[in-house]
């Protein structure tokens, strides 16, 4: 059965619009993007163990990543969202920030 080239109506069309606006999806996609990375859900998962805020130094120690891979990943993280840091001194504490990753199970969810 061949598909009508017919051009749909205003109404019709309306009702196929996604519920996203552009800049919500642009928002979304770059925080499935960062989990999307195996070294930086690596990294989210000590983040979380350790329950609190943890040093990049203590990070780098508890994986195979060097110190510089493990900033840009973590820049990355912050990015998104889905971590953030205080610094004290020289070193920054980074932590999980729980409403994010809770947004981001939403987001998966209302794809389903």
């Amino acid at each position: 059965m061949k598909a009508s080239t017919r051009p749909m109506n205003h109404e019709a069309l309306s009702s196929f619009m996604p519920p996203l606006s552009e800049e919500e999806a642009q928002e979304q996609a770059r925080l499935l993007k960062a989990l999307a990375d195996p070294q930086r859900l690596r990294l989210l998962s000590l983040l979380r163990q350790h329950g609190g805020v943890i040093c990049v130094l203590d990070l780098a120690r508890a994986c195979t990543l060097g110190q510089s891979t493990i900033s840009h990943h973590l820049r990355l993280l912050r990015e998104a969202g889905l971590v953030d840091c205080h610094k004290q001194g020289l070193w920054a504490y980074y932590y999980v920030k729980r409403e994010a990753l809770e947004r981001a199970g939403k987001i998966i969810a209302g794809l389903s």
